[in-house]
């Protein structure tokens, strides 16, 4: 596990959860909370944060960028040229040339427009743009936004902040096995730390959350509990699980035993 880092673009990290900045009762609850998180990724919403007016507070304010590297999101666009806008207006303040894309196609639940994406991600990878969608559990959708020049994927658990955890394990599964050449990360969807380690035990190369941190009861508390899960996925993944069977099988063998 020592050399078992996530690689995206040209980057490492030692951790697999990718944190977010919305719904915290306080920047510094948020604070705590990624602290005990052990990330070393934190997504900010572009058009949410003040970038201008340094007289007036932000969240920014409140992130080590020397512990933490901000990965922008452009949470909030519906066409590609407003994601497009976002992600080169938090390259221009000097936020970062990653960016979390996020187009979407539906207000109510928040699904990518894929169409919108895919042309999003073609523009700011050819701009140099590290680019990692926001897409759903689609094989064909993640080939295309790969081609398109997509450092990672990141198909959604479920819809955002739900909580309703990993709808279809099976997708990811196939998403697993067919996607090598760039990470694959879960993102939306996970309400518990059980939903985490799932993702993980499904291949999942990392998981990023929010509300499932944020509207706990207990944010860094749970914060905590993700680190823990995250890992612990992933342990199990690299172990390789045991075949299931649908009779039982002593754990102590009956063979060679004197009767």
């Amino acid at each position: 596990m020592e050399n078992d880092a996530l690689r995206i673009a040209d980057r490492e990290f030692r951790s697999r959860l990718i944190i977010g900045t919305g719904k915290y009762r306080s920047f510094q609850e948020m604070a705590r909370a990624h602290a005990a998180s052990g990330a070393e990724i934190v997504t900010v919403a572009v058009r949410r944060v003040n970038l201008t007016d340094r007289s007036k507070e932000s969240l920014l304010d409140y992130i080590d960028r020397s512990r933490y590297f901000i990965l922008p999101n452009t949470a909030g666009c519906y066409t590609a040229d407003d994601a497009i806008r976002t992600a080169r207006l938090a390259q221009e303040v000097g936020l970062s040339n990653w960016v979390k894309l996020e187009v979407i196609g539906d207000e109510k639940t928040l699904f990518p427009d894929n169409v919108e994406l895919l042309k999003a991600t073609e523009t700011l990878a050819r701009e140099g743009f590290v680019v990692m969608p926001y897409t759903n559990d689609d094989l064909v959708s993640a080939r295309r936004l790969i081609d398109a020049g997509a450092a990672a994927v990141m198909p959604l658990g479920a819809p955002i902040g739900s909580g309703l955890g990993i709808q279809n394990p099976a997708n990811l599964r196939i998403l697993r096995e067919m996607i090598t050449a760039v990470p694959l990360i879960v993102d939306a969807g996970v309400g518990i730390a059980s939903d985490a380690a799932i993702a993980l035990e499904l291949g999942a190369d990392a998981v990023l959350m929010n509300t499932g941190i944020a509207a706990a009861q207990e944010p860094v508390l749970m914060a905590e509990a993700m680190k823990n899960a995250v890992v612990a996925g992933r342990q199990a993944y690299l172990a390789g699980r045991m075949s299931k069977k649908l009779y039982a099988s002593a754990s102590s063998p009956l063979e060679g035993v004197v009767r």
